[in-house]
């Protein structure tokens, strides 16, 4: 892959790969039985540059690409899944829409908060919205110069942790017409008392990626200002497609780590066979665990070439990648990266199914990447939808089907 990065892109990966083995990789283990946010790796991202990489620089940031941010993410989930998914939240989702939508001020909140390490959060699914997002039922009210938010939002990544909070809610206005889907930051900060109207109400028990909190918010009279509401040019009516543009950057950033996931597994396996003998010689010569190999590596390679692209689709003028190009990534690279890690699992027997070897934590961390961001199920259908052209329906109710042609006969 060498032949498709820049000397400085080479650079900055190998820089990431010497923190993910010196840093990262020793700490692995214990944030995952210990269940704790890695709060001494975060504040070494910081240190290194790693946070806020994709901001301006006018905010503090470094003017870096996506791609830059996807070799980071790629080393980091080599060794740690948690660490990787804070890289990918300080680089892509969030704070990639605050800097596309947000004003001035807005902006300097995100960045401040961003550098200094906070990972922000997405509040958008709801118990009876997930993948039918226009479904949700919390409400942001107007009142004078400030928005009062209640609803309930679960399977939030980070909640506990994370300062930032990019709400999604439905806007009422002053008369009680609803305007649409906006989104609200609303910082919360325990140490400062500030925002008690946002509160954890759950931790979900997660199988997997468990130094990441996954926990259920409430939000009971949050008051948000009316300033802090992130406005695409489109206004509230057509806003919440472009603000859902954030997921193009995230489904990036996921399905990197799924695939520096498996990348990580790939390089324990390789490894393993080359050392492991039965019946005289190394299990690596025998034929079948060759062609397994072989298949390992490429779904690899084309799950890094479609992230790849997908990350470059996010050039100048775009805010975000190409849906269809980041859809199609995540959907290959989460999926090949599940019968990856399952495959190099399998080399090593017992071995692999303890927890004595990191495998079995890989297994249960990448089982995670065809859900979230968008089930593989959803992107298939997002996908379809752009080859045929149509905005395929999303309720029964919204969709009138055309006559076929043996309707015309009869």
């Amino acid at each position: 892959m060498n032949h498709l990065l820049s000397p400085d892109e080479l650079a900055l990966q190998a820089r990431a790969r010497e923190f993910s083995q010196k840093i990262v990789a020793p700490r692995a283990g214990a944030i995952d039985r210990d269940e704790q946010y890695p709060w001494d790796i975060v504040k070494a991202l910081g240190d290194a540059g790693f946070l806020g990489m994709t901001m301006p620089k006018a905010y503090g940031g470094q003017d870096r690409s996506f791609l830059d941010a996807v070799l980071v993410i790629e080393e980091m989930a080599k060794s740690c899944t948690v660490t990787a998914r804070i890289v990918v939240e300080t680089n892509m989702g969030a704070i990639s829409t605050v800097m596309a939508y947000g004003s001035e001020a807005q902006k300097r909140l995100a960045a401040k908060l961003v550098l200094s390490g906070d990972k922000p959060a997405i509040c958008i699914t709801e118990p009876e919205a997930g993948s039918d997002t226009t479904a949700m039922t919390t409400r942001a009210e107007r009142r004078g110069d400030k928005y009062v938010i209640n609803g309930k939002k679960h399977w939030i990544t980070g909640a506990g942790v994370s300062k930032l909070h990019l709400i999604f809610a439905r806007v009422i206005d002053e008369s009680g017409e609803d305007l649409g889907i906006g989104g609200f930051l609303a910082v919360r900060d325990e140490a400062n008392k500030q925002n008690s109207g946002l509160r954890v109400s759950k931790r979900e028990q997660t199988m997997g990626l468990r130094g990441m909190p996954e926990g259920e918010l409430t939000f009971e009279n949050l008051e948000v200002p009316a300033d802090m509401v992130v406005m695409p040019p489109s206004g509230f009516k057509r806003g919440f497609a472009d603000l859902m543009n954030a997921y193009n950057s995230q489904r990036v950033g996921a399905g990197t780590v799924a695939m520096g996931i498996a990348a990580g597994a790939l390089d324990h396996a390789l490894a393993w066979v080359k050392e492991r003998e039965q019946f005289g010689r190394p299990i690596g010569e025998f034929q079948g665990l060759q062609w397994m190999l072989a298949d390992m590596q490429v779904a690899l390679t084309a799950s890094r070439l479609m992230l790849y692209s997908a990350a470059r689709s996010r050039g100048p003028g775009s805010a975000f990648p190409d849906p269809m190009l980041a859809a199609q990534a995540k959907i290959f690279a989460s999926e090949s990266a599940i019968k990856i890690v399952n495959d190099a699992l399998q080399f090593f027997g017992a071995r692999g199914y303890s927890r004595e070897l990191p495998l079995e934590r890989m297994a249960r961390d990448v089982r995670m990447f065809t859900i979230g961001g968008g089930t593989a199920q959803v992107l298939r259908t997002l996908v379809a939808s752009k080859m045929l052209g149509w905005k395929l329906p999303q309720t029964r109710d919204g969709y009138v089907p055309k006559p076929s042609m043996r309707d015309a006969a009869e």
